[in-house]
């Protein structure tokens, strides 16, 4: 097939539509944009990673895109058509040898694109966390991968990286600095262990493959993905936080490190899967290597971001510290930390969510309904415990850590603060306080929304109240203390934080 094919057509389809028909090409496809409607042509080549050469395999390629793009998107794609006919005149439908295959989509809005609203300062913060909601739904019921299969073993998540970096010093000797290389080197040799751990435990599943900006796209109001890789399954059949990680560093990428690191945090807080954390690092720094790969080969204009400089950022970022909340409820704990985390790219892991985690529900269940007492001795026990649990994960991985608790007696901010000593970072301890009328009128509002994880009701902030311990003069060596009434900017609170002494003081 030529371009005969695809400007035959075009023709077709503009004479039935009466109005022009727009063609858009990529290295791998032509789409047509008709009315209402979208058809995607496989152009018939052999790339070495893909190979669309015969009409076979484009049959294929299509059955495939159709598959696995329903599964997230089947508002989007409607139907692999046959075109029949000559081709200059080609038509859908007919009997006998098709001369290609062609998938229909629904045509969406311009400007509805992530990448698109984005740039046009449009892409909401409660867009991204419903994102985040929904690809952890989609990763909890994706297909698992076949023990007896390649997919997650060592060679298959190393490998691309290290391709990856090798091609781009090929084309640039001097582009890449010799630190981002030795990290690389050495993550490839000590991270095999923690891919066989995940491999076991499940999570390499046949996800997304390609979640950059472009490819994800508001439908009315739902963020929708589409578009995933259906050429190479290798590419699809990843560890799920590999999937997720490439918006993150995408977003990241484009200068809102604020959502990339708000996207992280609702994705862990609904999958749950911060033992992923200790290979994080090194799936940011594998999509940033592959975008700055394929601006090269593909001469990216300069404006576009500078993958291969955040990819070094991000080997280099290492900054193990934990900050833990003290509060009543209503203090605004959850609120200050949101900023924070989003300021400072810090990992939260909050109490309410993990309560509930340990009792089966989802964060904004409602553990009344379902006559699970969450809040006796026991649970409160559990809770403190995985949330410590947690709290060395992310910092023996490397990253500033937030865990966000009421704390409100003194053997549980020692017990974190021993964490911190155990992972050699500093400890920082967050006092969010607000007046009593406050406070009660703030639990009041959270009630009646029923749009939080806190199920800390009136009641519950009665019986606190008067249980509060106060901090000892050894710990306010290691506070901040903020009235939430009058709470400073986040940025002047992460930069108190970030800017508090490398080492732990046992106090």
């Amino acid at each position: 097939m030529t371009t005969r094919l695809v400007d035959g057509l075009r023709r077709q389809l503009q004479a039935a539509q009466g109005d022009a028909v727009q063609r858009v090409e990529t290295h791998i496809s032509w789409v047509l944009l008709a009315g209402d409607f979208a058809y995607k042509l496989k152009k018939p080549v052999n790339l070495g990673f893909m190979d669309f050469s015969s009409l076979a395999t484009r049959r294929q390629a299509c059955e495939d895109e159709l598959r696995l793009n329903r599964r997230l998107a089947p508002e989007l794609y409607i139907a692999m058509l046959p075109l029949h006919g000559p081709v200059d005149a080609p038509t859908f439908g007919g009997s006998g040898e098709p001369l290609d295959w062609v998938v229909q989509m629904r045509r969406f809005a311009d400007g509805s694109l992530w990448s698109e609203r984005l740039s046009a300062g449009q892409l909401l913060p409660s867009q991204v966390d419903r994102f985040a909601e929904r690809l952890a739904a989609f990763h909890a019921e994706a297909p698992r991968a076949e023990p007896v299969s390649p997919w997650g073993n060592a060679e298959h998540v190393a490998g691309p990286a290290l391709r990856a970096l090798a091609e781009i010093e090929r084309l640039d000797p001097r582009a890449v600095e010799p630190g981002l290389a030795r990290w690389l080197h050495h993550q490839a040799a000590t991270l095999p262990p923690v891919w066989a751990e995940r491999r076991a435990e499940g999570v390499v599943r046949e996800g997304h493959g390609d979640l950059h900006l472009a490819n994800v796209v508001m439908l009315g109001d739902e963020p929708t993905a589409f578009d995933g890789l259906e050429f190479d399954p290798g590419l699809r059949w990843i560890d799920v936080l590999n999937d997720a990680a490439f918006l993150v560093m995408d977003l990241w990428a484009h200068g809102r490190r604020d959502l990339a690191f708000r996207f992280l945090n609702a994705y862990l807080e609904h999958s749950g899967d911060h033992a992923g954390l200790p290979v994080l690092r090194f799936y940011l720094v594998y999509r940033a290597l592959v975008r700055a790969l394929v601006g090269r080969l593909q001469g990216a204009a300069s404006a576009a971001p500078d993958y291969l400089a955040l990819a070094q950022t991000i080997a280099q970022a290492r900054d193990a510290r934990l900050l833990a909340t003290c509060g009543l409820p209503g203090s605004g704990k959850s609120h200050v930390t949101q900023q924070l985390l989003e300021a400072a790219a810090a990992i939260r892991i909050r109490s309410d969510v993990e309560r509930k985690r340990l009792h089966g529900l989802p964060p904004l269940a409602d553990s009344r309904a379902s006559s699970i007492d969450i809040y006796t001795p026991q649970a409160n026990a559990a809770t403190f415990s995985r949330l410590r649990a947690l709290a060395g994960i992310s910092l023996l991985a490397g990253w500033p850590t937030i865990v966000d608790a009421a704390s409100l007696k003194r053997a549980e901010r020692e017990r974190f603060q021993a964490v911190a000593i155990a992972a050699g970072a500093p400890f920082t301890l967050l006092v969010c306080d607000a007046p009593p009328d406050v406070l009660r009128e703030r639990v009041r509002l959270r009630e009646a929304r029923r749009d939080d994880a806190s199920e800390a009701g009136p009641e519950v902030l009665e019986r606190l109240m008067p249980a509060r311990e106060p901090l000892g003069a050894a710990e306010r060596v290691h506070a901040i203390e903020v009235d939430t009434t009058r709470a400073p900017a986040a940025s002047e609170l992460a930069a108190d934080w970030l800017a508090r002494p490398a080492q732990p003081t046992a106090g």
